[in-house]
């Protein structure tokens, strides 16, 4: 038990902090993302087809899609509280098993021709177990990252959930556009689309022993102290609960209509090619990637107040010419996504920052995990099912309107926030 003890209390090096906290995570989202770009084949194999329209089998999917984002708020909860309460590496511990297991299950799961209706029941499951872990993921992982920080460094260290989140993202896209562009037609419908879950979940056990080398963050103070109640964070603080829902609200649709769904919408309402989407979106994730720790550090320096803003201002005025000028070019598509990395950069990169300094330790992981993944499953989780929803209604130009609307809601709370870079964070 003393061995126990000391370990758990030895001083934290941010650099070993860093890796364990970015390879799990990393992982967890190219299991998550590796849904979304092979969302057409899923559609082809587990969905019946419907005569009437075509478009049919990828609503269910992105609908599906959808309902995984509503477990979020259950993890963000749930995994939450077990961050409060047994501490952050155990919760981080179970997020990236169950990933794994869901991964699996996706991978597995059988096609609407060989088992009916099973088939969508059993995608339906793993998505739900997925939606669970992420949910809890961001939750823990966030509140480990920030507390793991050296001082003037919470930004920096925030900025690297993205890049891992964009790393996990890059590889699903890497695998997708590999698989695409290697195999048939046939076989991608045929076995290729299963071979991303099943790798993911091989990485996930990678993930999980990596994460065993990392040290608790949470203080002596909060181990020796009452446990939290599951809903103590809403209960006492629903003004943050509300700021976080603010925040969150435009970051979310914008985050996942320029790294998730743009490949899809531009196959839909500019003719562009499937493997062209896929590979812009593939180069655009890696410029993401690289402009993170750069708006970290501005962070740092210069405050998060002038990063949020520089991001919600200008998606409020560039989403609706940016997503008008795609059309079917490899090259606009580049450009049209490389220029929503640099305006997304000022919410993604501080995020994890922002909502960990707006919360006290006691229950700062469940307190940022629910109205987070709240926020994220209303507006993220619905942005690729509302846009082609869209489309097929005939109206495909209001979706870029829905996203600017959301990005200006979110820039008047951004003026309303105080400055908390230079705080020193409570624990």
């Amino acid at each position: 038990m003393t061995e126990t003890i000391a370990t758990k209390t030895r001083p934290a090096r941010p650099l070993r902090q860093l890796l364990a906290a970015s390879v799990g995570n990393a992982v967890e989202w190219y299991d998550w993302y590796a849904y979304t770009f092979l969302a057409t084949y899923i559609a082809d194999q587990v969905f019946p087809k419907s005569a009437d329209n075509s478009l049919v089998p990828l609503l269910s999917t992105f609908a599906v899609f959808a309902v995984g984002f509503f477990m979020r708020p259950v993890g963000g909860l749930l995994m939450g509280a077990i961050a409060d309460r047994r501490g952050r590496r155990a919760a981080l511990t179970v997020t990236i098993l169950l990933m794994g297991g869901s991964s699996l299950l996706v991978g597995l799961t059988p096609t609407y021709a060989a088992a009916g209706v099973l088939a969508p029941v059993v995608l339906v499951v793993a998505r739900l177990l997925q939606g669970l872990s992420v949910g809890g993921e961001f939750a823990a992982s966030t509140t480990f990252l920030v507390e793991s920080a050296g001082p003037g460094r919470r930004g920096l260290f925030s900025s690297f959930q993205y890049v891992s989140t964009t790393a996990g993202q890059l590889v699903a896209s890497g695998v997708a556009t590999v698989l695409v562009n290697t195999l048939s037609d046939e076989r991608m419908n045929g076995w290729g689309w299963r071979v991303p879950f099943v790798l993911g979940a091989v990485l996930s056990l990678v993930g999980f022993w990596i994460r065993q080398g990392a040290r608790e963050t949470r203080s002596e103070e909060q181990r020796q102290g009452p446990r939290p109640g599951l809903f103590e964070a809403l209960r006492r603080h629903p003004r943050e609960s509300l700021l976080i829902c603010g925040i969150t609200a435009g970051g979310t649709i914008a985050y996942y209509t320029w790294t998730s769904y743009l490949p899809t919408y531009a196959e839909l309402n500019a003719g562009i090619d499937k493997s062209d989407a896929l590979l812009a979106g593939t180069i655009s994730l890696a410029f993401f990637a690289l402009l993170q720790p750069l708006g970290g550090l501005l962070s740092d320096r210069f405050g998060r107040r002038p990063l949020l803003l520089f991001f919600g201002l200008g998606f409020a005025l560039l989403s609706v010419p940016l997503l008008h000028a795609l059309r079917d070019s490899f090259a606009v598509l580049l450009l049209v996504q490389c220029a929503g990395m640099i305006l997304l950069t000022g919410f993604t990169s501080i995020s994890a920052a922002v909502n960990a300094e707006i919360f006290p330790p006691r229950v700062r992981a469940a307190g940022i995990g629910f109205p987070y993944s709240l926020t994220v499953a209303l507006f993220g989780g619905t942005a690729p099912y509302v846009g082609t929803l869209f489309k097929d209604l005939g109206h495909s130009g209001l979706f870029p309107w829905y996203v600017a609307v959301l990005c200006l809601l979110s820039s008047a709370v951004y003026l309303c926030l105080p400055e908390t870079a230079h705080r020193e964070l409570r624990r």
